[in-house]
């Protein structure tokens, strides 16, 4: 049987039966086009014929999270950017929206206080991800943006990983729990984006090698993209012929013969596709 999602009932009574915008909390919810996932034909042959009468029978049933006033007052899928992780390779970096009101009101309530009130609008901002091109459950993983032992003490709970399972859910592809996060790092607000990229020197650590080719990187907010760059950076070392010298390289590796047969002590192009998605970015104004 399928594990729930954390607050998948909350959400599901939000979902399905609440018949109110879940931001405005006055007018009628409605199903937003934008916000339905289409299965690919990649995606039929991976579903079971049980979890698309599932999917289904929720797209029947379900009211919407957000009214269609307060989805058309949000910005949605601000042109994607790049960010750089090695010489001559980047990544895209993708939000489902600006980091403005409400999104950034509903970020930190969720993420500071847990407050569950808000985690059906950041779903709703999720939903509005289109799946990257090409991707299925057979040839990607998401890897969430992981978080610090002590931070995740002082919590009690890790939101990013939270919402990286609706994500999981949202595009029908799993989550990769390969990479661990070095506890000596402050947070990241308030620093400046050079400060930012010193913080995550060598905070990452992978604790195993990539099950697929295809890497999905997320995280709640991207506001300068300095934390995807980092953990992008990381994953992108490991094939580097010198990476066994680089402390986020696995301690037992398994081999690399079925990513890549170059031999070893020849540089070969990375066999990772990367790139990375945000429910928000900077901002707008």
């Amino acid at each position: 049987m399928q594990r729930l999602a954390p607050y998948q009932s909350g959400l599901w009574l939000a979902e399905y039966l609440n018949i109110r915008c879940q931001l405005c909390r006055v007018d009628r919810s409605i199903q937003q086009a934008a916000s339905s996932t289409k299965l690919s034909p990649d995606a039929h042959l991976s579903a079971s014929s049980a979890s698309l009468w599932r999917r289904r029978l929720a797209k029947h049933f379900n009211s919407g999270l957000l009214c269609s006033r307060c989805h058309q007052s949000i910005h949605w899928l601000p042109p994607a950017f790049t960010t750089d992780i090695a010489a001559g390779s980047s990544m895209v970096i993708q939000a489902a929206s600006y980091y403005n009101y409400p999104l950034r009101q509903a970020v930190g309530a969720f993420k500071q206080s847990e407050d569950m009130t808000k985690l059906p609008l950041l779903v709703h901002a999720l939903r509005q991800l289109p799946r990257p091109h090409g991707c299925h459950a057979n040839n990607s993983v998401i890897v969430a943006m992981p978080t610090t032992d002590s931070r995740l003490i002082r919590r009690g709970f890790d939101p990013v990983t939270i919402l990286s399972l609706y994500l999981s859910k949202h595009w029908q592809i799993p989550l990769w729990h390969g990479v661990q996060r070095i506890d000596n790092t402050v947070s990241q607000q308030g620093l400046s984006r050079a400060e930012r990229l010193s913080n995550l020197d060598n905070a990452f650590m992978v604790t195993e090698l990539p099950p697929v080719k295809r890497l999905l990187l997320f995280d709640d907010v991207a506001t300068t993209g300095s934390s995807l760059q980092a953990l992008a950076r990381t994953l992108y070392q490991l094939h580097s012929p010198h990476s066994q010298s680089n402390p986020s390289y696995p301690a037992n590796p398994q081999s690399f013969d079925s990513l890549d047969s170059n031999d070893s002590s020849t540089p070969s192009p990375n066999p990772y596709h990367l790139s990375a998605y945000a429910i928000a970015h900077g901002s707008s104004r």
